[in-house]
């Protein structure tokens, strides 16, 4: 088999489903298998995989394992040659695996291969492609300078190697993650592709950012940002910290100070409530037959790139009808416009979107 593509589950069933019509799509040229990792999820994740995609290989753990412990538990079950371990609120399009793949199987040398990822405005998320946070970084990123902790030796579309890739979107051969331990389970949940990555470098291998190859990360679907998300984010930086880098107790004592600072200050700013803007939507849909109530315009794909679109709007994408590709090379071309973007799920019975990337996104059900 050529792919096992993980995808770890927390409570974001109509992301999931989203994610999971995209990925199936996306594997007709490969030989693979969906392995979606449940980390006990309350909604109705459970029930929408076996109603919906049946075919997908689900493991229901009992408890909440984390991220890394969960992510460990798929690759056991793993059949594939390589791996890609995917966020349940990711949309790929239907050329992304076929490319990346023949990448990676080209280039035994490196460990961990990663995509472009934009928000579900369309703008480009730097966590992409990250630099190392040796000590110096990682203080300055403690204390609010992220400047040298993203990798700028890059532009967002140009590929090339880079050091650190982020979790919610990494392909590697099974042997190589099982070679380098796997995610550390000492982190719950973030920081564990900081340290996979570093772990991959120092045994030699390379990391790759395809910056041509696109991907939707919604972000925080599964994470609620209380000040508990706050103290494992920032948390985690301690955690890397420790691990690779020798330090004086002073050096130690003042990263610490700065650590529960920080998640101070963070846990203060956190708003919570999600508001979904009133805006003029418009349907985007290829199937001429398709009549949705609430929508005063509709247009064909071609036909919104030939039209001349206000600023504050919101387009609704008809994903049944579209081709994923096209949707996200259109977002990411159009990132500088004030246009908010809504993905209408295979069964058309709800949409979903996120304005932001700090916040959890919405989700609306649909009327024929």
């Amino acid at each position: 088999m050529d792919l096992s593509i993980i995808i770890l589950n927390y409570n974001a069933a109509a992301f999931l489903e989203l994610c999971l019509d995209s990925v199936l799509r996306a594997t007709k040229n490969l030989d693979s298998e969906v392995i979606v990792v449940d980390n006990n999820s309350t909604d109705s994740s459970l029930q929408m995989l076996h109603f919906v995609f049946p075919q997908v290989k689900v493991i229901a753990n009992d408890e909440n394992v984390g991220f890394s412990r969960g992510n460990n538990i798929g690759v056991q079950h793993a059949q594939g040659e390589y791996l890609c371990i995917l966020n349940p609120d990711t949309i790929v399009g239907e050329t992304v695996f076929d490319e990346v793949h023949a990448f990676a199987k080209a280039n035994s040398q490196i460990a961990f291969t990663t995509t472009q990822l934009i928000d579900g405005t369309g703008a480009f998320l730097p966590e992409s492609k990250r630099n190392v946070p040796n000590p110096k970084i990682a203080r300055q990123k403690i204390l609010g300078n992220d400047s040298n902790y993203y990798a700028n030796h890059l532009k967002k579309d140009e590929n090339g190697e880079i050091e650190v890739l982020v979790g919610a979107m990494m392909y590697v051969k099974k042997e190589v993650y099982l070679e380098l331990g796997g995610f550390d389970p000492m982190y719950f949940m973030y920081g564990e592709d900081i340290d996979l990555s570093y772990t991959a470098l120092q045994q030699g291998y390379k990391n790759y950012y395809l910056g041509s190859q696109q991907v939707i990360h919604f972000k925080g679907e599964s994470t609620v940002k209380d000040k508990k998300y706050i103290e494992r984010f920032y948390g985690a930086m301690g955690l890397f910290y420790d691990k690779h880098f020798k330090k004086s107790k002073l050096e130690k004592a003042l990263v610490d100070l700065a650590l529960k600072g920080i998640i101070v200050t963070k846990s203060m700013e956190i708003n919570q409530t999600d508001r979904d803007l009133e805006r003029y939507q418009v349907l985007v849909t290829n199937d001429t037959a398709l009549k949705l109530s609430g929508f005063k315009e509709q247009f064909t794909f071609e036909g919104l790139i030939e039209k001349e679109l206000p600023l504050e709007i919101q387009i609704v994408w008809d994903t049944p009808s579209l081709a994923y590709k096209d949707i996200i090379a259109f977002m990411s071309q159009n990132k500088g416009k004030k246009w908010t973007y809504r993905f209408i799920n295979s069964k058309r019975d709800f949409m979903l979107g996120s304005d932001n990337s700090t916040s959890r996104g919405v989700i609306k059900p649909l009327k024929m």
